[in-house]
């Protein structure tokens, strides 16, 4: 099944390194709460992949049915990024001891919990990420029926390639954790409002892109 692992590091990839609110969205909440927390958030994005993975390999008629609400699932997701980044841009404030030292942040678990969501909900309300599970499944499925064990084929496929995804995943909140020790509070606070207006950006850009072009996209 060699071949089968290939494909999935490939299909890992291209979802890795794709340009999206995601990455900037992992960054900002390990650099803004700590390594924990964006482990968490990125639980939270791993397990919305599983459930996409899942509903697009066994419930199909559902993803089909996911897929006609597209309009109502990017403004949901727009709406969301705007709200976050809105929240980031000019609420986020930088807490600093006597000396401006950034503090240490402690959370209770229903923060955690939150963090796990805003991950989960994040990943999953960007009709991209409805689109890309949808065409490779579609792909995958077809490409299966010629391997001797096509169930095992697609397993390996998928799992691969969310294993892959998750790593780099758990790589860049790795990175941001190395790096925010040095981070002096106006370094962060400017990283805030450049995530904020990223995250804007994106929003807008979402919604803006389907509610023109969305009757086109068949």
């Amino acid at each position: 099944m060699i071949a089968a692992i290939i494909k999935g590091l490939v299909l890992g990839f291209f979802l890795a390194i794709s340009v999206g609110p995601v990455i900037f969205a992992i960054l900002k909440q390990s650099i803004n709460n700590g390594h924990k927390a964006g482990y968490i958030f990125v639980a939270g994005i791993s397990v919305s992949d599983i459930t996409l993975v899942l509903i697009c390999n066994f419930f199909t008629s559902l993803f089909a049915s996911a897929l006609n609400h597209r309009t109502f699932i990017a403004v949901a997701g727009s709406i969301f990024l705007v709200i976050m980044g809105i929240y980031t841009l000019f609420f986020k404030k930088v807490k600093t001891d006597e000396a401006n030292n950034i503090l240490e942040k402690s959370f209770k678990t229903h923060q955690y919990i939150g963090f796990f969501v805003s991950g989960f909900f994040i990943n999953i309300l960007n009709p991209a990420v409805f689109i890309f599970w949808f065409a490779w499944t579609a792909a995958i499925l077809a490409d299966s029926q010629t391997a001797p064990h096509p169930l095992e084929y697609r397993a390996i496929v998928f799992g691969t390639c969310l294993l892959f995804v998750l790593s780099t995943d758990l790589l860049k909140v790795a990175l941001a954790a190395r790096v925010r020790p040095k981070l002096t509070p106006k370094i962060l606070l400017n990283i805030n409002r450049l995530s904020g207006l990223i995250l804007i950006g994106f929003g807008v850009a979402l919604c803006w892109g389907v509610l023109q072009y969305g009757d086109q996209i068949k």
